[in-house]
């Protein structure tokens, strides 16, 4: 009886020392999703300057090639936020494959905290002691007036300097493409062209040989990936196949109406195919580097 009594007294012993860690683990906040280079949760930043500081993270990737990405949410509880910020570096790993080279700042709005969390690759360039200078200097006067888009941009104007200073690969060279190209050598004008010429031949030949239906199929199939090949954005490569199953069947019924078989007199304009085009790029793709390695590095700071 003794025996049982104090076996249950253990075990209450246990349970209420192991629950605050059991809370814990249930309760940690989410990794939230990388789509930005911005991420603001508490809506703090206006349209403006979300558009404004991410073109400016997004120039200095292009051109040094390191990855920084901030992140604004409401609290990082029950974490305190040096372990919030790693565990949210390390998931996303911003920065370059085989280089590292990742930088996130964080802010808590409502914990009045902030962490700039430092990759491994990049800790020579931003040591502990300029991260703490960096927030303490640039940063913490600015959002003590409420003015929180001028203290990242000023964070981000000091850090970015830093990491130009430091020895790292050159980003790879990436081709510019000029205003209205989907890609070197093959822009609008020649996405026209082959839409209005070159699928409505191919079109007659495919369904003749392989019936209505498949030839249709097999037209759009190609068209598709075409477009993929010249332009690497897979949602212009589907509106190019069904633009391309449409002009077959348009196209097939206008040849067998005019000896010409082109697609003349259906109402359609090389301007309304560039148009449907261009309505759906506008995204710079952006994702994580998927290589830094985030070991603790960096500062937090208050104001």
């Amino acid at each position: 009886m003794r025996f049982a009594l104090y076996f249950r007294a253990l075990a209450a012993i246990i349970v209420i020392a192991i629950f605050p860690f059991f809370t814990f683990a249930q309760s940690v906040q989410p990794v939230p999703e990388l789509t930005a280079r911005v991420i603001d949760q508490t809506r703090t930043l206006s349209a403006a300057e979300l558009a404004e500081l991410e073109s400016r993270l997004a120039t200095f990737e292009r051109e040094a090639g390191s990855q920084i990405v901030v992140l604004l949410v409401t609290t990082t509880a029950p974490e305190d936020i040096a372990s919030y910020a790693n565990r949210v570096a390390n998931a996303w790993k911003i920065g370059r494959i085989g280089t590292g080279d990742g930088l996130l700042l964080l802010v808590a709005k409502q914990d009045r905290k902030m962490r700039i969390e430092v990759a491994k690759s990049l800790e020579g360039a931003i040591p502990d002691l300029a991260a703490k200078r960096i927030i303490d200097e640039a940063i913490v006067p600015q959002f003590k007036q409420d003015r929180f888009a001028e203290g990242l941009a000023a964070g981000v104007t000091h850090i970015t300097a830093l990491i130009r200073g430091e020895s790292l690969p050159v980003p790879d060279a990436l081709p510019a493409s000029p205003a209205g190209k989907t890609s070197p050598g093959f822009g609008w004008t020649d996405i026209g062209i082959f839409l209005f010429f070159a699928v409505p031949l191919c079109a007659v030949v495919a369904r003749a040989v392989f019936g209505p239906a498949l030839g249709t199929l097999l037209v759009g199939l190609g068209t598709g990936l075409l477009a993929q090949l010249f332009t690497h954005s897979y949602a212009l490569a589907t509106l190019a196949a069904v633009l391309g199953m449409a002009w077959s069947i348009v196209g097939s019924s206008g040849s067998a109406r005019s000896p010409g078989g082109g697609p003349s007199g259906n109402g359609w304009s090389s301007r309304s195919s560039t148009d449907n085009w261009s309505g759906s790029g506008g995204n710079d793709g952006f994702s994580s580097g998927g290589g830094g390695d985030f070991g603790g590095g960096g500062a937090s700071g208050d104001w």
